[in-house]
């Protein structure tokens, strides 16, 4: 019997993860990336609960660990530069104690998609353009290759998905932009800094600078009423990033030159997807194209988790696709739920509204600064 055909939309961290799965149960994976090779901007993640166990089951925890970031804390640093709180996080542990790997996005894309490509087949530079489905498979028409047939079709493009868009309809109608927006790049050079994560808010605004293991991450997380320029756009959105920090202290001037003659920029707006179901007929949503999770690394996890559980019932389930899509989203959408809700409390935490809020965050900063540095 003919191995089933699957077209995977997205090379970023679910793709990758679902491809090496599923040519592990007998499919044939086809990756396709919008992009012409993987980027290296992006904020640090973490591989945790879940997807660390999918990250050993498939032996990257070395590869993990090798590209793993070096903070040790987070320092909050005042507008004239003065830290004023200090709040230890645990080698390989998250705040909560359990166990879990921080890495650069790009680096944990990369380790993935090397992963999967002995068994995948990976197209870079091309687009899906149209989707036809009928009982028996669906016909992809692309933008740069020739048209293909597929078994199904699993769009793991992110939020700007084009696989959601051509099946399920306009951005609009899933997509809630949360009032922020996200700009991220890596600055040159040694990493002045290895062992903290540096921080600096306004009332509405946070500038982090991360360390990695050659090189420091820049992000820069705001809310903003208006509407942002479109982010294939880069000279347009540094412009943008740039009014929105007008007037702020601390090293803000000088890292906002960095941004401007950076290479590569990741630039988005903090955004949250829902919608009624992650399949129709042969195609199937994954990762940030079926539930956006677009703040402070928590969707790689839950990318991979997923991929992990759509290849699980793809695997058991090849010659019925509706059955497969409906056992992963119901034991998905358990994982997501819990963590769509808290979104508004993480964001408010780390980029407080007002200055009263922000306020009473550097207390709670500063009170649990000098508990932990007082402890024995």
């Amino acid at each position: 019997m003919t191995s089933p055909r699957v077209l995977i939309s997205g090379a970023g961290v679910a793709g990758p993860t679902l491809a090496y799965w599923l040519a592990r149960h007998g499919w044939r994976p086809t990756l396709i990336e919008r992009a012409s090779g993987l980027r290296s901007s992006g904020n640090p993640v973490d591989v945790r609960g879940p997807a660390l166990t999918v990250a050993e089951k498939m032996g990257l925890v070395p590869a993990l660990q090798d590209v793993a970031t070096t903070a040790r804390s987070m320092g909050f640093y005042d507008r004239a530069g003065h830290r004023f709180a200090r709040v230890p996080t645990p080698a390989g542990r998250s705040a909560a104690g359990t166990p879990e790997i921080e890495l650069p996005r790009s680096d944990l894309a990369r380790v993935l998609l090397q992963a999967a490509s002995d068994a995948a087949e990976v197209l870079f530079d091309d687009t899906i353009t149209t989707l036809q489905q009928d009982a028996g498979g669906v016909d992809v028409t692309l933008g740069r290759h020739a048209p293909r047939r597929f078994d199904v079709v699993i769009g793991a493009d992110g939020l700007h998905s084009a696989v959601r868009r051509l099946v399920f309809g306009p951005d609009g109608t899933f997509v809630r932009h949360m009032g922020m927006y996200v700009a991220t790049t890596v600055l040159p050079g040694p990493v002045q800094s290895p062992g903290d994560v540096l921080m600096h808010n306004t009332p509405g605004r946070l500038v982090a600078v991360h360390p990695g293991r050659d090189h420091a991450m820049l992000g820069f997380f705001f809310r903003h009423p208006a509407a942002a320029p479109g982010h294939r756009d880069p000279e347009a959105v540094k412009r943008f990033v740039a009014a929105a920090y007008t007037g702020v202290g601390w090293q803000v001037p000088e890292l906002l030159e960095q941004l401007h003659a950076a290479p590569d920029l990741y630039f988005d707006a903090v955004s949250r997807v829902q919608l009624p179901r992650w399949s129709q007929g042969r195609v199937a949503l994954l990762g940030d194209a079926a539930s956006c999770l677009s703040l402070f690394g928590e969707g790689s996890s839950l990318a991979m988790a997923g991929a992990y559980e759509l290849a699980q019932a793809l695997g058991d389930s090849p010659h019925d696709h509706a059955l497969a899509f409906e056992r992963y989203e119901a034991a998905h959408r358990s994982r997501v739920a819990p963590k769509l809700r808290n979104f508004g409390l993480v964001a408010s935490l780390l980029v407080p509204r007002s200055r009263p809020g922000l306020t009473v965050r550097d207390l709670a900063l500063r009170l649990l600064s000098r508990g932990r540095n007082s402890g024995p």
